[in-house]
């Protein structure tokens, strides 16, 4: 058995949406981020520097639960119903990267030329 410096992180189990709710909280707004719902990332838990809302809570102006209900809203029904699916998370790439190994091979041709006209 090796010793790792390295913690445990549970970061890789999925997250769970939220069911709706009445008085939604900032944290279930994250919630529905984490689990995929919004469809920007994938389904794990994202820690982050401040927790959604703290920014607000400082200002002395919480968002109120009508607003949070809208921005969950937002962040899921209507962006999956207008098939908004945006984010790399979504748009895996599994064969061959053609488009990038031709950029770099089309970068390096034009890098070449220039310096044999420039050369002595």
């Amino acid at each position: 058995m090796t010793q790792s410096d390295i913690p445990p992180t549970h970061t890789i189990n999925p997250i769970n949406q939220p069911p709706d709710s009445d008085a939604p909280t900032a944290a279930m707004l994250k919630a529905d981020i984490d689990s995929g719902a919004s469809g920007d990332k994938t389904k794990v838990f994202d820690p982050g520097m401040a927790m959604l809302g703290t920014c607000e809570e400082a200002s002395g102006t919480p968002l109120t639960p009508a607003q949070l209900a809208w921005a969950r809203r937002q962040e899921t029904f209507h962006r999956w119903r207008n098939g908004l699916k945006t984010g790399i998370a979504h748009h895996r790439q599994d064969g061959f990267p053609t488009v990038f190994i031709g950029f770099i091979v089309l970068l390096g041709t034009v890098l070449v030329s220039g310096i044999s006209m420039v050369g002595p």
